[in-house]
């Protein structure tokens, strides 16, 4: 029998894609579902031969299932991933310190990279190696103390602007009134995260690109927290792209493990397109404009070039900029125009992303907690003024306690994931009994095994923490356990920003203004407190401003908050 032409094409593609994706998963399948050392360790026994332990964790109502796993099979065990591979589980904080120290021989899983890049392109989030190093050497300089210290005005003023927000709310509707936390905390910090340096307009021609102040990021005003609600395309393309579905759809899944189903442009490809597009446009308009700024400020020196340390400019695309152009640096050290490009999205994004998250938590930790919220609202009324300074914001002893407490509890991602790039052997603090009845006290690695480091589940050790790791009581970080010391997180004796090379390079950014933003709406009742208003810091000055300002309740019943998947 002779099929129809048509036919026979169709068989040929099917064949051809079942061809390359088993080309695709044969070498990654068979070497870690037969033959990883991983499969001596004890773990969970699986729900599916397709996802593994990935739906349970999906479809949970809670976010304690590491915590349990952690606590049956001990601090290195193994989980399941897509058919069924083992994945190491790993809260042993020598393991886990092996494995952020050495960041060339770990790196980001290729399907969390290809996730993240379709959105922020190849921006420091995403690099590795060398290409990595000096994309973080470069931008350092632009979350040091002293960048941070002159922020600080910034983040007040926009912490003050979505109080008088709410406030406005409040008047309007009557008290209490029930708020959607993390939808004004998300756009105040989408707005701080915009900002930037001092320097003039553009062109009249391009309204939507301004600075009007001295500010902190990218020069650019997104007017998010406009009370008429007057976005513009940047904002509302944001606000698509972080709109995420409650079920993770299965086109998602199958372009994250084959990108060659990103020829298929579903509605959310689309968007993310759009958003890509949109930024780069904005980007690159931005980096027109700090160029001639900087072209400008160099033809008034009388070295006859841009150095290092020549640009005024505090954001961090001037910084970028400068280094690319300046005549005092090597051109091994220097960013492409590309590169620095890449940088806008992932500032963008894990910026006030990040920033929004934490601050819901916490208001809704406060909420939980009413004597805490009360004893930070004495502390905070003690300052005399609306607008503190850093300096004022860091001599407020709760304030900081209540801000670790709920970062050690509620950390902005709760997990993150390495791929061994090479055979290795990872040390332990404690040994474990394997399988097969052997005492270990190393976890041998084959390349290509994946190691899930749960952020949330080391900041609530009760082995670390003791008996009360799952309760919100700012007052533990007095005296710390001495335990907590092993934890090799950079800041805090928490995991929450992680270690190593890799560590979240804006973590003092985030601390100094406080806020990451939820997939789940957060709603709270809000009342007044006082109408002595106070400032905030981003993560501190939110607070300050805030909790001074009103007190907070919870709108909804706690059960029905959930905690969504995030990865870094």
């Amino acid at each position: 029998m002779v099929l129809p032409l048509l036919a026979q094409i169709a068989i040929a593609i099917l064949l051809g894609v079942l061809g390359a994706v088993s080309w695709r998963l044969f070498p990654i399948i068979v070497p870690r579902r037969f033959t990883s050392p991983l499969l001596k360790l004890r773990g969970p026994p699986s729900s599916s031969w397709l996802f593994g332990h990935l739906k349970d964790k999906h479809l949970s109502d809670d976010d304690l299932l590491n915590d349990r796993w952690v606590k049956e099979y001990g601090p290195v065990c193994i989980i399941r991933e897509f058919f069924n591979m083992a994945v190491l589980l790993a809260t042993d904080t020598r393991a886990i310190n092996h494995v952020l120290t050495h960041s060339a021989h770990y790196h980001k899983p290729a399907q969390a990279q290809r996730d993240l890049s379709r959105l922020l392109g190849e921006g420091v989030l995403i690099t590795e190696g060398e290409q990595h190093r000096q994309q973080r050497r470069i931008m350092n300089p632009a979350f040091g103390p002293a960048q941070i210290r002159g922020l600080t005005e910034i983040f007040v003023e926009k912490a003050n602007q979505l109080r008088d927000v709410w406030a406005a709310e409040l008047d309007a509707k009557g008290e209490p009134t029930r708020i959607n936390v993390i939808r004004g905390l998300s756009k105040m910090t989408l707005d701080v995260i915009g900002l930037a340096g001092e320097s003039e307009s553009l062109p009249e021609s391009d309204r939507s690109l301004r600075a009007e102040e001295t500010l902190a990021g990218f020069n650019y005003e997104f007017n998010a927290l406009n009370p008429r609600g007057e976005q513009n395309e940047l904002a509302k393309a944001f606000e698509e792209v972080f709109s995420f579905p409650a079920k993770i759809p299965v086109l998602m899944i199958l372009r994250n493990l084959f990108p060659v189903f990103e020829i298929i442009k579903d509605k959310r490809l689309r968007d993310i397109e759009y958003a890509r597009r949109t930024m780069h446009r904005i980007g690159s308009q931005l980096m027109a404009q700090k160029k001639a700024e900087i072209l400008r400020e160099s033809s008034g020196e009388k070295s006859g070039g841009v150095g290092k340390n020549s640009v005024q400019g505090r954001d961090l695309l001037t910084l970028l900029i400068k280094a690319n152009t300046a005549t005092d640096i090597p051109d091994s050290q220097r960013l492409s125009d590309e590169d620095v490009l890449a940088q806008v999205p992932t500032f963008l994004v894990a910026g006030h992303e990040t920033t929004s998250t934490a601050t819901s938590w916490c208001l809704y930790a406060l909420s939980q907690a009413p004597d805490v919220q009360r004893k930070l609202r004495d502390e905070l009324l003690t300052v005399d003024t609306e607008t503190p300074t850093m300096d004022e914001l860091m001599a407020l002893p709760y304030l900081d306690m209540v801000l670790r407490e709920s970062l050690r509890l509620y950390p902005a991602v709760p997990e993150t994931g390495r791929i061994a790039k090479r055979d290795d052997i990872i040390p332990l603090d404690k040994p474990f009994t394997d399988k097969n009845g052997n005492v270990q006290d190393h976890v041998r690695i084959a390349k290509g095994d994946i190691i899930l480091i749960p952020i949330k589940t080391v900041n609530r050790l009760e082995s670390l923490w003791g008996a009360d790791a799952h309760e919100f009581r700012p007052e533990r970080w007095e005296n710390p356990p001495a335990a907590v010391s092993t934890i090799p997180g950079v800041w805090g004796h928490v995991l929450s920003f992680l270690g190593g090379p890799r560590a979240c390079i804006g973590y003092r950014f985030s601390i100094v203004e406080y806020v990451r933003p939820h997939p789940v709406p957060l709603s709270l009742s809000l009342s007044p407190a006082d109408r002595r208003i106070a400032p905030t810091h981003r993560m501190k000055a939110l607070l300050f401003a805030l909790v001074r300002a009103f007190e907070f309740a919870p709108a909804v019943d706690p059960r029905e908050i959930k905690k969504g998947p995030g990865h870094r």
